[in-house]
């Protein structure tokens, strides 16, 4: 067969940079507790990840006053209150999120 009618396999893809965000409040033990979990899992796992304080934005205090601490996995809501270390790591090691 011609060169010309080959296909070149397609080149394989990086996989999308992940991001996680800890939505939480200042005197929160909880929220102290979460990013822990947050820290230990993204720092194993070389994922970034950012913290947002609900008392300095008021659409997210809206949004999530009721549930904080609140963790968003490429900004999605993954979890709140309590944060599985486990649960944490799979969502972010997952071939399909």
């Amino acid at each position: 067969m011609s060169p010309i009618f080959r296909r070149k396999a397609p080149a394989p893809q990086e996989p999308a940079a992940r991001l996680v965000t800890l939505i939480r409040k200042p005197g929160c033990h909880l929220c102290d507790d979460a990013q822990t979990v947050v820290e230990k899992v993204c720092g194993e796992l070389g994922v970034a990840w950012e913290e947002k304080d609900i008392s300095r934005d008021g659409a997210l205090h809206d949004q999530y006053w009721e549930q904080i601490p609140v963790v968003l996995v490429d900004g999605r809501q993954h979890t709140f209150w309590r944060v599985n270390e486990e649960r944490l790591r799979k969502a972010l090691t997952d071939q399909y999120k």
